[in-house]
């Protein structure tokens, strides 16, 4: 397994959209639109993947996981991946908005990945 991750600099509409459609689901269309707009503009940042994990409260997915086997023949084949969006919630809990599989992916090439990401 190759140990170097290549990232966009930038992430596509696509994970705008799918961080939309999920942040929809968790609080207020209105208020998930204007998330949105807040991560199109944002500066990029990157923390480690066990860093993002453990703030979004969220379990490392299993490497046969459908999503997480497909992020790691990418890396393998050197594809690049999208940062990660990422929403400070309430309760100090962080939201991975869109790239949930991306950073268990690279949890498993080092869990000291530095993990790109805008967040807000």
């Amino acid at each position: 397994m190759s140990s170097e991750i290549k990232w966009l600099e930038n992430p596509k509409d696509k994970h705008f959209d799918s961080a939309q459609e999920y942040l929809s689901l968790i609080m207020w269309p209105i208020e998930a639109r204007t998330k949105i707009q807040q991560l199109r503009y944002a500066s990029n940042s990157s923390f480690k993947a066990k860093d993002i994990l453990r703030a979004s409260k969220l379990s490392l997915l299993p490497k046969r996981d459908e999503g997480v086997d497909d992020k790691m023949d990418k890396i393998e084949d050197e594809e690049w991946l999208a940062p990660v969006l990422l929403v400070r919630g309430q309760n100090q809990t962080l939201i991975i908005a869109d790239g949930y599989h991306r950073v268990c992916a690279s949890y498993y090439v080092d869990e000291n990945t530095e993990v790109p990401c805008r967040i807000v």
